[in-house]
């Protein structure tokens, strides 16, 4: 058995159920029903329009950051941009309870959640730090294509420096490259990867000096060659 249709009307005769009305009148101009579906419609329309403002006054300064933190997270365009477009998506939806404090803290906690689930949905691939990378068009919103602060992992960088960086491991090598290459805070960071600030200090510290260490040992080798 349906509802009785909003414009008053009694629903055709067979239906089981019908509805009073006034004789000669029809029930949409009784009092405070003829303007229930545009009032609906306007508070629709309201909602959209500033959900559509939050996203492009607090995510969408954002999306280039997203995409190269993606980028570190997932050592590929290609699933970093589909990274990308869920964190956008949830983001989205969840602007309205979003307060407008800390916009980039807020959407990195997404990035990382989603990036997490999507781990926990499919097997992980393992992703060298040297593998070629694919261009690919950037996620919607995004004002460019990956430019020179991505350079460490794309294969502009020299061989040597790829493997360097590889040889730190995931731990090491992902703390690194968010912070000196994505241009992330320290807590921005932690954020990212779920992880204390000053356990983000202790590996980038470590990473940066076996790096160091790894690069200097290389070209003075080469040099006694």
């Amino acid at each position: 058995m349906t509802p009785d249709r909003l414009d008053g009307r009694a629903e055709p005769v067979g239906s089981g159920r019908s509805a009073p009305r006034t004789p000669g009148k029809d029930a949409t101009n009784s009092p405070g029903s003829h303007n229930v579906t545009p009032r609906v419609n306007e508070a629709a329309t309201a909602t959209s329009a500033a959900r559509q403002h939050a996203f492009a006054h607090y995510v969408e300064p954002e999306i280039d950051v997203l995409l190269r933190v993606a980028r570190t997270l997932t050592r590929s365009w290609a699933d970093a941009e589909d990274l990308v477009q869920d964190t956008l998506i949830r983001a989205y939806r969840g602007l309205d309870s979003f307060d407008g404090a800390h916009p980039r803290a807020w959407l990195l906690t997404i990035l990382r959640n989603t990036n997490i689930n999507s781990h926990r949905r499919q097997r992980p691939e393992l992703l060298s730090a040297d593998d070629a990378l694919e261009r690919h068009n950037p996620a919607f919103g995004a004002t460019s294509m990956p430019g020179p602060e991505q350079a460490v992992t794309d294969r502009e960088l020299s061989d040597e420096l790829q493997r360097a960086v590889t040889a730190l491991g995931p731990k090491f090598s992902t703390v690194l490259l968010l912070v000196d290459v994505d241009d992330l805070s320290y807590t921005e960071a932690a954020d990212v990867l779920g992880i204390a600030v000053g356990t983000v200090t202790s590996r980038l510290s470590r990473a940066r000096k076996r790096l160091r260490r790894d690069l200097g040992a290389s070209t003075h080798s080469r040099r006694r060659t």
